[in-house]
């Protein structure tokens, strides 16, 4: 069954009404994020799903279900998640990360780590073009950060999030990028000029909010000392970030600098063959939870698309729309939307594409800042939902290292998406448009 011979219902959404009040009213309940696993969460909204729409055979709900979980894009996903756990397990048992670590603490002042660590995840995301990439690269140089200079894990991996999602959004080579372009038939060059004026403000003040909380004068640490050792431990990292520039897939960058590590870690004295394949495997099965929540994401979300839920959105957005100003509100509504229930900015991208598109020539709006809306809005959710690919990448790399660090606690001191969202808010209602209005 095609989703888009669906009947439109708002029930739809139920499942995931049940999830919000299963998962965050117990665990607000509870006053701990902790109490109420996600996979459970995710299985009861599910099975809530199943039981609607009856004039369907289980069987084929089910097989619905399944198929969802098995999407190519959760496949996707979930070798990633292994390949970083994998790779964050290996570098940090050969030494990577406290190299990492110490070169970092030399290069920027302790009160500036905050915002330093934003900044660098903003560089490396936009020279490699990929989040994922970058949290799993990133994010275990943060929480060794945490250790030695007593910053909370929650802030310093919230900066590294908000970094990486600045990179995604804004890189030419990102896959959001990409679709946006694609599906609105203009230039990448187009889309950066517009994009640049919602992102760059964003970023700006991101980072003056990350020197403010950062500015604790408590915060000191003395300079480290740096020897060669420590530029050979850092190499697998090095790799990763030159193979990224260079255009490799995520996920054999990712097993290139696992095999790295794991030959350095070796030939330096760190680790012995044995050694490095149970750090390998500790890490890989690290991600399980991870894994887990992605596959029960996109069983649910398959069931909702095919109880008419994305139909009956798009129809309500169409009603509502009677301007140029209207239709970017609604254009932002309909790829925020999409986005919740797919997960997947470049999915909800190339979803949201052809209808913003119809939308756009309807009523003569500037196509590269539509695609920049696109991009932009699918940023924003990706980096506010607890089910979404950077969320859990990031904290199950902190679990893997021993750090508790539930989704709910990295959302709340993660603030650039918000930042991102309200510089878009202001770009639609201010913006100059020449473009004429529909006739």
């Amino acid at each position: 069954m095609d989703d888009t011979s669906a009947t439109p219902r708002a029930s739809a959404f139920l499942p995931f009404l049940v999830f919000l009040i299963f998962y965050l009213g117990l665990s607000l309940w509870a006053n701990d994020f902790y109490k109420v696993p996600m996979p459970l969460a995710f299985l009861v909204a599910s099975a809530v799903a199943v039981c609607q729409n009856r004039r369907r055979k289980l069987s084929e709900k089910i097989d619905d279900y399944a198929k969802g979980m098995g999407d190519t894009n959760i496949m996707i996903m979930c070798l990633i998640f292994i390949l970083a756990g994998a790779f964050a397990s290996v570098a940090k048992g050969m030494g990577a990360v406290e190299a990492a670590v110490e070169l970092t603490r030399l290069v920027i002042p302790p009160r500036l780590m905050l915002s330093g660590m934003f900044v660098i995840s903003c560089l490396v995301s936009l020279s490699i073009g990929t989040s994922c990439g970058t949290i799993a690269a990133v994010t275990p140089i943060a929480l060794g950060l945490t250790e030695s200079l007593g910053i909370s894990p929650a802030w310093m991996i919230g900066a590294v999030v908000g970094g990486s999602m600045f990179g995604d959004n804004l890189s030419m080579i990102s896959d959001t990028t990409i679709a946006a372009t694609r599906t609105q038939g203009i230039e990448m060059r187009q889309k950066f000029l517009a994009n640049v004026r919602i992102a760059i403000p964003s970023a700006i003040a991101a980072t003056v909010l990350y020197v403010l909380i950062g500015s604790n004068p408590a915060i000191s640490s003395a300079l480290p000392s740096v020897t060669w050792n420590h530029l050979w431990q850092i190499l697998p990292y090095v790799l990763i970030f030159v193979l990224a520039i260079v255009g490799m897939n995520v996920m054999m960058l990712l097993f290139c600098g696992t095999v790295m590590a794991a030959a350095i870690g070796i030939l330096i004295g760190k680790l012995d063959f044995w050694s490095a394949l149970k750090f390998i495997g500790d890490g890989s099965l690290g991600m399980a939870e991870t894994l887990f929540v992605a596959l029960l994401a996109g069983g649910l979300l398959r069931l909702i698309r095919q109880n008419g839920g994305i139909r009956w959105l798009l129809m309500r957005i169409e009603r509502t729309v009677s301007s140029a100003r209207g239709c970017e509100f609604g254009i932002l509504l309909l790829i925020c939307a999409i986005n919740l229930f797919t997960a997947n900015n470049t999915v909800a991208i190339v979803i949201a594409g052809p209808i913003a598109k119809e939308l756009a020539e309807r009523f003569n709006c500037v196509p590269s800042r539509v695609a920049s809306i696109l991009d932009s809005g699918s940023c924003v959710i990706q980096g506010l939902i607890p089910y979404g690919a950077q969320i859990l990448i990031a904290a199950g790399l902190a679990k893997s290292a021993g750090v508790q660090l539930s989704s709910i606690d990295l959302i709340c001191h993660l603030h650039y998406p918000l930042l991102l969202l309200l510089a878009l808010l202001v770009s639609i209602c201010f913006a100059y448009r020449a473009a004429k209005p529909p006739s």
